[in-house]
Order: C-alpha cells, then structure tokens, then sequence
C-alpha cells in the first residue's frame, strides 16, 4: 500500500465550518449597500473561489459586472469578515483528532485555501490550536487561486516531499482540480460545503466520510 509522507487541506468545509461567519459578512455588506440578503444555502453554494468571487456571486446580477465596484464591495466585505471570522466557526467533529494522530506520525500539516490570508492564519492559531501546521496559504494580492497548484506545490516544497507523496483534502470541485493539478492524491470530504456528487464528477480519488475514516484508507508514515 502506497506511503503518503505530508497532507495538505483545504480550510473552509474541510477542517473547519466556517460557513455562518461567511454567511453573516456576506448579508452585513449587502445590508449596507440595500441589497437583498443571501440565504445560508446561497453562501453555501457561492463559497470556494475565494472572497471576490465570492462578492460576485453574492451580488445583484446588474451590480457584478462593475469591476470598481465589486472592488468597493470587497473592501467593505473584508472588514466584515475580519472582525467576524472567530466568532462562529468550529473545526468538524473529530478534526483535531485525526490532525493530532497525523502530527503523532510526525506528518508534515499544510493548509492551501482560498480564503483570505489573514482569516486562515487566524482560524489555524486560535480554533485548530494546539496542532501545528508548518505551511499555511491563503488568498493574497499577486498569488493564483485555486485550482492553480503554484501554492499547493509550495507547500510541497517547503515540507521537502514529492508531489505524489502528498494527500489534498477538500470538499469541493475546486479543490479536487486542485490536487489534480500538482499531482497530490485527491481526497474528498463529504462533510463540507458540497454534495458528494460533486467530489465523484470532479474525480475524487477518495471520498470519506468521517475524519476517523482516513486513517483506515490512506497510509501515512
């Protein structure tokens, strides 16, 4: 059975439910501007390409085409979610566990999302503490977004292991590509943001259900 040596994660449907903090930024910049409020399942579905596409989505569909704008928007929206983005969220059930069994393994923990940079350093240092992650890349000016593999590969590099050493986590087409892309095992989430229909079509080499399910499927060491 094939060794993995590192796993990287995404961040938000994967190791932590980020979704009611996104969902009450979102309305807090849509009140703002007068616009109608998005549903829970709405922010659900718009999640995962990062925040300014995020905006888009969110948007009235004559308000999104406005590049100035939708800039303003995420201005307005990145304060929002920075003094939000602590407030809700909470890794899944079993999350922290089967991360302290991989750190027990001396496996190498990286997280490559979407999210904003400063909103996934902060949700590594203060919900997913006391585990230590050596790698963590969030969206920033200049840097591609997912499914782009430049910062997934990174995060290879700087843990020193090959590509096909490494297992990707995620619980979105997005993230699926992703692995793809930089040549990681894919490995999809169900108990995230998407349907596990989504993981199947976008070529989930694994799909779990259950955090304490990996262990039993992937061998780390």
């Amino acid at each position: 059975m094939k060794i993995y040596r590192a796993a990287i994660f995404d961040m938000d449907g994967t190791l932590t439910d980020t979704l009611a903090d996104l969902h009450d930024s979102v309305n807090e910049m849509l009140n703002h501007y007068n616009f109608p409020l998005r549903t829970l399942d709405e922010v659900r579905q718009f999640v995962g390409n990062g925040a300014r596409k995020l905006m888009i989505r969110a948007l009235p569909a004559d308000k999104s085409a406005d590049e100035n704008f939708v800039d303003d928007v995420l201005a307005y929206y990145n304060g929002c979610y920075a003094r939000n983005c602590l407030k809700k969220v909470a890794p899944y059930d079993g999350i922290i566990d089967f991360l302290a069994a991989l750190e027990a393994k001396k496996i190498p923990l990286g997280v490559c999302t979407n999210k904003q940079h400063f909103a996934a350093v902060a949700i590594v240092e203060k919900i997913l503490a006391p585990i230590k992650f050596s790698y963590v890349s969030g969206d920033e000016p200049g840097q591609p977004r997912k499914p782009d593999p430049t910062r997934a590969l990174n995060g290879a590099k700087i843990f020193g292991v090959a590509p096909e050493d490494v297992a990707y986590f995620g619980d979105t087409a997005v993230d699926m590509h992703t692995a793809h892309n930089a040549g990681f095992l894919s490995v999809g989430v169900t108990w995230g943001f998407r349907p596990r229909s989504e993981l199947v079509d976008s070529g989930a080499e694994i799909i779990v259900d259950s955090p304490q399910e990996i262990l039993t499927r992937i061998n780390f060491g």
